[in-house]
């Protein structure tokens, strides 16, 4: 059965282009993840690690290769947009995948905004003359208007501006080797455990900070109506470019530990200024490494990385809405483009509106990032479920290890990160999850209650998405 045979299957027509193969989804995936992420949150992860900042992003890493194994498992059965959304909707119940659609629009929403705004802010630092909400609507609008083109173009630029990401962090990885072993910096292995530091509390606390750099590999299962060869392509792309990307982030923060000029001080205050990594490039090669780090990532965060993410946001809006799940709207797709118009303009909007308000606040970007980081691990647990109970309860597999096991070690690992998480992102990240039972209570009583189609036998038809 073709890709198109099983949309019609479940009750939805062919609408966006499938124009991405397997080197477009990972250089699409790799992009979202941001190669040089570390770098702007560096100085968090290492304080928050006890200076164990290798250690945070390797347990990162194993955390989500369970979870990419489960969404190869969930796109096999379920071969569509909207990720989470659909596989706990279709593979629990429609009212729960509801929910964990609204939960993951905690990360998918606010993931644009945040990348604008660090952006800009760190090029407002660089050009004092050109002011932040400038930079922010400047990087807005290019995103804004190239994913509006298609998703050929969006894939086009991605890869360009991946190319230069990782040139920079060879400069970096080739720098930062060649000093250490000239005698600047120390050589240890304390980047990956420390005795004098080490709990398992401090370390999970900070794999919640550090999976913010991992965010992205799940943006790619958004891209599945729009990709050729299949969804196995999207498992495989998932799973390389997660592995690949823990790799780079591992290597570089090693290297940038063994450079830091004052630990003690990084560890007691932390780096408010986030500013930590450019000062270990610093002392590296002096300001010239520096510069180029931060403008590198200040310009990945703000071009490559908001746009697509500005894409998987436009693509959950679009699946939620052609179930009447959000307004109708966001689901009509553009005839020439095939892109979801009204879905990506608004979450540029969105996102340059968030900017804006999130600048006037001294601890926007914290409260922002602590926000998306729990709404994606709590996303993450519901996709494990979705497994076990589509697999293994619904489906009756035999296959306990694919539907059972991995699922559950994944979930365990999940649970020990979320529950060590920073209290402030619980609560409000609670309160977000209790809103949206309340807006499910009030789709129950006005009698819209949350239906997929293709579920039942009463929806034979394919269901009609205005399209302009």
């Amino acid at each position: 059965m073709s890709l198109q045979d099983n949309l019609s299957r479940y009750g939805y027509r062919q609408e966006l282009s499938r124009q991405l193969r397997f080197r477009d989804l990972s250089a699409y995936g790799l992009v979202y993840m941001v190669p040089i992420a570390p770098m702007a949150i560096f100085g968090s992860v290492y304080a928050g690690s006890g200076g164990m900042v290798a250690l945070a992003y390797a347990i990162g890493v194993v955390a989500l290769v369970f979870a990419a194994f489960s969404y190869a498992q969930m796109v096999k059965a379920f071969p569509m947009s909207g990720s989470v959304y659909n596989y706990a909707g279709r593979g629990i119940s429609p009212p729960v995948g509801f929910l964990a659609g609204w939960v993951i629009l905690l990360d998918y929403v606010l993931v644009p905004g945040l990348l604008y705004l660090v952006a800009s802010v760190a090029m407002h630092a660089t050009v004092p003359a050109m002011p932040v909400w400038l930079w922010l609507l400047g990087f807005v609008a290019v995103n804004t208007v190239v994913n509006s083109v298609g998703i050929r173009m969006t894939a086009a630029v991605t890869r360009v501006m991946l190319v230069g990401e990782l040139i920079v962090l060879a400069v970096f990885l080739a720098v930062a080797g060649w000093a250490l072993a000239s005698g600047r910096g120390r050589f240890s292995w304390d980047a990956f455990y420390n005795s004098d530091t080490f709990t398992w509390s401090l370390v999970a606390g900070a794999v919640s900070i550090a999976v913010l750099s991992f965010l992205g590999f799940d943006g790619i299962s958004m891209l599945a109506e729009e990709t050729k060869g299949g969804s196995r392509q999207i498992g495989r792309a998932m799973a390389a470019v997660l592995i690949l990307a823990g790799v780079l982030f591992i290597a570089q923060t090693w290297l940038a530990a063994m450079l830091v000029p004052d630990p003690g001080v990084l560890l007691a205050g932390g780096d408010p200024n986030g500013t930590a990594f450019y000062d270990a490039a610093a002392v590296a090669s002096g300001g010239w490494l520096a510069t180029l780090c931060a403008v590198a990532t200040a310009i990945a965060w703000g071009l490559p990385n908001s746009m697509v993410a500005q894409v998987a946001t436009s693509r959950l809006l679009y699946a939620m809405a052609r179930d009447r799940q959000l307004p109708a709207f966001l689901a009509k797709v553009s005839i020439r483009r095939h892109v979801p118009i009204n879905a990506t303009l608004l979450t540029g909007a969105v996102s340059l509106a968030l900017g804006l308000y999130m600048a006037t606040r001294s601890d926007g970007i914290t409260l922002l990032s602590s926000l998306i980081n729990f709404g994606a691990m709590v996303a993450f647990l519901v996709l494990h479920v979705s497994v076990v109970v589509h697999h293994l309860i619904r489906e009756r597999s035999g296959n306990w290890w694919a539907h059972m096991v991995m699922p559950a070690v994944g979930f365990a690992i999940l649970v020990w990160v979320v529950v060590n998480a920073n209290i402030a992102a619980q609560r409000l990240g609670l309160a977000w999850l209790a809103l949206g039972i309340i807006v499910l209570a009030g789709l129950y009583l006005s009698g819209r209650r949350p239906a997929l189609s293709g579920l039942a036998p009463a929806q034979p038809q394919a269901r009609h998405v205005e399209r302009v």
